[in-house]
């Protein structure tokens, strides 16, 4: 039974490891204004990626970004998960479905909705004016704090999904046993929920840590064209510089950064759920 999976495994792996295998390769050439690119062995791309103080703070810029938002996505999420996870069965199902709903829309028509709210003529400054609390437009787009509110609602039902999962798995009666010897609210949240629910919480916001890593329309469309993160830099060497040694070299850069980041995070769940599984036992 098991060599009747190995055809799809291979085609699989050749499918997903292939490119990267390609790209490792891209990223040893050295680039040529003329010839574009001249086959070589070199780790000057590397170099370059890793010394210039342009890519450094494109970098910074990068993972600052995804932390933020990552962060914020966890706080926003966590009491609507919560809440979730305690609907009864009825509302459930409706609730989870209008959660996912956002999902099977493209990012760009969500992004798009955010311009229309965001925009020096958008909803938002055309209400500031009317109300009087400013007399010129704003400029609430095109900018790190338009980036990580696009990104923060476009990955919000990621989050939300996860975590509503770990929630439920907790025990009721532990919750209610607590509240029943006089913990107050925060003490339960603190004690029993925060760290029984850490394994979502890694998992969820390292997913989001890394969708906002490798995100490309958000900070196009909401950070403008002086706005440049990783995704967007890549982009730009590839198809505008046609330097595809340095794009692969800043391509494989980000991919081994995501696949390390996600390596630990899986360890440190892993440890957490035995962690927990000792103190049930």
């Amino acid at each position: 039974m098991r060599f009747l999976v190995l055809p799809a495994l291979l085609v699989t792996a050749l499918m997903m490891l292939g490119p990267v295998v390609l790209m490792a390769r891209v990223s040893m050439n050295r680039f040529d204004p003329f010839l574009l690119m001249e086959s070589a062995f070199t780790w000057e791309n590397y170099v370059s990626a890793l010394t210039d103080s342009y890519y450094q703070q494109i970098m910074g810029l990068t993972v600052s970004i995804s932390l933020i938002s990552a962060i914020m996505t966890l706080v926003i999420a966590y009491p609507v998960a919560y809440w979730l996870a305690h609907l009864p069965g009825r509302w459930k199902g409706i609730v989870i479905i209008a959660t996912i709903l956002p999902l099977l829309v493209g990012n760009i028509v969500r992004i798009s909705g955010w311009i229309a709210i965001l925009g020096t003529e958008g909803v938002l400054n055309y209400a500031f004016q009317a109300l009087g609390l400013t007399d010129r437009a704003l400029q609430l787009h095109y900018n790190s704090g338009a980036v990580i509110v696009g990104s923060v609602s476009v990955l919000l039902p990621y989050m939300i999904i996860i975590l509503s999962s770990v929630m439920e798995n907790i025990p009721r009666e532990v919750e209610e046993a607590a509240r029943n010897l006089g913990a107050p609210w925060h003490q339960v949240f603190a004690r029993i929920i925060l760290p029984m629910s850490v394994p979502g919480a890694l998992t969820g916001s390292v997913l989001v840590f890394v969708l906002c890593m490798n995100a490309y329309a958000t900070p196009v469309l909401l950070g403008g064209p002086s706005f440049t993160m990783m995704a967007p830099a890549i982009y730009q060497q590839f198809m505008r510089a046609n330097n595809w040694p340095l794009g692969a070299a800043l391509a494989f850069l980000l991919l081994t950064t995501t696949i390390l980041l996600v390596i630990a995070v899986n360890l440190l769940v892993r440890y957490r759920y035995r962690e927990i599984g000792a103190m049930g036992g």
